[in-house]
């Protein structure tokens, strides 16, 4: 497997379809997706803007959906809920489908959905991840980062080294530069992810609405807490896979 490392959706190239990608927004939406579709959400419907997601919740049975919005870390006025993981319960979320925007994730979703296998990975289902890729044997993956609204982020880069780290890449397996830089990110903060969690400005963005957020940091840094590999099964939507 050869692995390239893109920090955002915007620097993603043109030409050329990778057998598979792998997007990336630790804080907070692949949290997120990977935490509804373990507590039982049928599925999570992604969109970049938030008029095309109500349009689209209103072909679903309204027993059976939930609206889930963010922007600027602030969940949208009228929404079911945010994009905070901890609200993504078994009791409030199973069997029902999320209609789900975010400021930066599902814009990354949406830039991918033309590549045959996307998965989204997060640091709470990396182990799920990493075998999900060893199984795969994909000659060539992407790695893409969801970023702060077209910037580099610390933690989707810390994410996607620890992808790399824990398949044991060489450096003859990463295709650019940013993969070298994303495995010595993780390297280097690999014993404290929820410390770097806090030193990125989108953590210190989150801190600054509120310190109950950091509850969120905590839990968007816990390691290996779920099984789930969220999977496009088609352009948007995305369910349990493995």
């Amino acid at each position: 497997m050869r692995f390239f490392h893109f920090y955002t959706p915007e620097q993603v190239p043109s030409s050329g379809i990778p057998e598979c990608a792998v997007a990336i927004d630790v804080l907070r939406a692949t949290t997120t997706i990977a935490t509804a579709l373990a507590a039982g959400a049928e599925a999570v419907q992604v969109f970049a803007h938030l008029q095309q997601l109500q349009e689209a919740s209103q072909n679903w049975p309204a027993s059976q959906r939930l609206l889930a919005g963010e922007r600027g870390g602030k969940a949208v006025a009228g929404f079911d809920l945010g994009n905070s993981p901890l609200d993504y319960t078994p009791d409030r979320v199973r069997d029902k489908r999320i209609f789900l925007s975010t400021t930066n994730g599902t814009r990354s979703l949406q830039r991918l959905e033309g590549i045959p296998v996307v998965i989204t990975a997060a640091l709470v289902n990396l182990g799920a991840v990493v075998d999900f890729l060893r199984r795969g044997s994909f000659a060539e993956v992407w790695l893409v980062g969801s970023g702060w609204e077209g910037a580099f982020s610390l933690e989707d880069t810390a994410c996607a080294g620890a992808i790399l780290h824990r398949l044991g890449c060489s450096l003859n397996q990463l295709g650019n530069d940013e993969a070298v830089a994303a495995l010595a990110l993780y390297q280097t903060w690999q014993d404290d992810l929820l410390g770097l969690l806090r030193r990125s400005s989108h953590g210190q963005r989150l801190l600054g609405l509120g310190p109950e957020n950091d509850k969120d940091l905590a839990y968007c840094a816990d390691l290996d807490r779920l099984s789930v590999v969220p999977r496009q099964v088609q352009p948007g939507v995305l369910a349990s896979g493995g």
